[in-house]
């Protein structure tokens, strides 16, 4: 029986109006940052943005800019929380094009995303195990603990989640479909103060190193991919770090299935795709491992998928036939 697995990245939010990284450096650069920082950041706008900006300021005598920064970037989703609060989940008021009964159908979530969309519209949602059923009775985000049971909004969603203490206490629970963000959220914090747990800048594996949670989060990913007649479907994830990269191609084995449902379609694989003499066949290490895995694309946004186009959604839902 196939296991389907579920990957989003940025693009994923942007059905919902989420930055891609040009709209969030953009945010950034218009807070109240002091000179230095803006000239900084100037600098990188072609060239990695804010993360390639945090990576100049990693030196402990820079910490005051860093934070400074960081604090700039926690305004970028808090702005995109409090949208995604007044925003309409579903796309259409018909149960064949639900979003909520689509992502339902996957065995594990994963994301890269920092944001709360998700937690939001669906996993928090007290209705979700009456919708899903019978697969599941709900979700969780494994090794993570309600921070805050007072100060809640929008569908009992606490505004604060910490990592469990105890690492042995990280357990995927059954019958709840798991959850699992990869590089933090921008509302993860320890015992509620402090600054955030996420990852950001270019040296993501070493952050992830000294977040047991985050750790755990990655193996429990690596682990999901290895297991046999797994089927993945990326949505929005460009490709662009390489330790993610690293742990798909690890999964591209005979029986090992991929759909990406992307504006670049299967060229998302290919970093020379837009290169006007290219190599032929393309020699990106993505394409290659994952080329022969492909079983399918989408060009387009799920807001058109799940919309009213039936032929592009029909597409889509091949992925569980």
């Amino acid at each position: 029986m196939p296991h389907y697995i579920l990957l989003t990245g940025a693009g994923f939010s942007r059905n919902w109006g989420g930055w891609l990284a040009e709209g969030a450096f953009n945010y950034v650069l218009s807070r109240p940052i002091d000179e230095s920082i803006r000239t900084l950041l100037l600098q990188y706008r072609n060239n990695g943005g804010f993360e390639k900006a945090l990576d100049d300021l990693q030196d402990e005598r820079e910490k005051q800019r860093r934070e400074k920064l960081e604090d700039a970037i926690l305004e970028m989703f808090a702005h995109m929380n409090r949208a995604f609060d007044s925003t309409d989940f579903e796309f259409q008021n018909h149960v064949e094009f639900s979003v909520t009964r689509f992502l339902g159908k996957f065995d594990a979530i994963f994301t890269l995303n920092q944001d709360l969309l998700i937690e939001r519209h669906y996993l928090c949602r007290d209705d979700l195990g009456l919708l899903l059923h019978p697969k599941w009775n709900g979700g969780h985000m494994p090794g993570m603990q309600r921070n805050d049971a007072v100060a809640v909004f929008g569908g009992g969603m606490p505004q604060k989640w910490s990592p469990i203490n105890d690492p042995s206490q990280f357990v995927v629970e059954k019958n709840l479909q798991p959850y699992f963000k990869l590089h933090g959220s921008s509302n993860w914090f320890y015992g509620g103060s402090g600054r955030p747990v996420l990852v950001m800048g270019g040296n993501k594996p070493d952050t992830i190193k000294r977040h047991r949670i985050l750790e755990w989060n990655g193996n429990h990913f690596a682990e999901y991919l290895s297991k046999p007649d797994t089927r993945l479907m990326i949505i929005g994830y460009s490709f662009r770090d390489e330790h993610i990269n690293r742990t798909i191609r690890t999964a591209a084995r005979p029986g090992f299935k991929l759909f990406i449902v992307d504006p670049d379609g299967i060229d998302v694989l290919d970093k020379d795709h837009k290169v006007p003499i290219r190599p032929v066949p393309p020699i990106d290490p993505n394409f290659v491992a994952l080329g022969p895995c492909l079983i399918g694309a989408s060009k387009l946004a799920l807001s058109e998928s799940f919309g009213r186009n039936r032929v592009e959604h029909d597409l889509v839902m091949t992925f569980f036939g």
